[in-house]
């Protein structure tokens, strides 16, 4: 019979602040997921085998207006795109600490400048909004370009791709956490587009507001995701999300 291979080690140092040893042979495995596959201009790509799909290019199922009407932007050809005024949507299940996977396309003909070009938001929690805009050759106020914070932070880079280019944010989500009125421990977030990191690990100030600073007021930890009707013809597709929630196992 043929010996089984050692997986650890059972009589080394105690890691500081851990009930394991260095090389614990008794530590926990890590969960086995599929990855999924990039992305392409024309076709995206497989999700991870523990993803929670929010949009696969098929039906609005997943997403309701903010009054808890069905959603009324128009799905088509793969991607669901923004019909202006009739309001932001939002997904009907919330969730917290996230891996957040959203595409992107600006209109093809190019309207507008500044704020008024591409304009739309994905906004975590609902309240916590990463921009939206087309900012190819399209200048505006820092902290309101494409991936900023905003009103909090600038972008590190400007990644975008051109108008009607499908584009990619991958969102890492650590929501606040609030003990009644007290805050424990503030919002962080990092996020990379088109391959690109813009924020890591960026901690922000509050919810994300209009001509206004910010502080944070108590809420859940779990929330929607809300996309924005800002009036242009912004279009999403492979929307999905990995919750965060086995930290105290690494």
């Amino acid at each position: 019979m043929s010996q089984q291979p050692q997986i650890g080690y059972d009589d080394t140092p105690l890691i500081p602040g851990w009930p394991y040893r260095v090389h614990d042979s008794k530590r926990p495995q890590p969960r086995v997921v599929t990855p999924g596959t990039a992305s392409t201009q024309d076709a995206p790509g497989r999700v991870p085998s523990d993803a929670v799909v929010l949009f696969d290019g098929r039906n609005l199922s997943s997403w309701e207006s903010m009054d808890g009407s069905p959603a009324k932007w128009k799905v088509d050809s793969g991607y669901m795109e923004v019909v202006p005024k009739t309001g932001n949507i939002r997904t009907r299940d919330p969730f917290g600490d996230c891996q957040l996977h959203v595409e992107w396309a600006e209109p093809a003909v190019v309207v507008g400048n500044s704020q008024g070009r591409g304009n739309s938001g994905v906004f975590l929690l609902g309240q916590y909004e990463i921009q939206v805009l087309d900012c190819y050759q399209n200048p505006t106020y820092a902290d309101g370009t494409t991936g900023a914070l905003y009103g909090q932070f600038p972008p590190l880079v400007n990644a975008c791709r051109k108008p009607a280019e499908w584009q990619t944010y991958d969102i890492i989500w650590e929501g606040p956490r609030f003990d009644g009125d007290k805050l424990l421990r503030p919002a962080f977030v990092t996020v990379i587009q088109n391959g690109l990191v813009l924020h890591h690990h960026r901690e922000l100030q509050g919810p994300t507001k209009h001509r206004q600073a910010t502080q944070y007021t108590p809420h859940p930890a779990q929330g929607p995701l809300v996309l924005q009707d800002h009036g242009d013809l912004v279009r999403f597709r492979n929307i999905w999300y990995r919750p965060r929630t086995d930290y105290d196992q690494a």
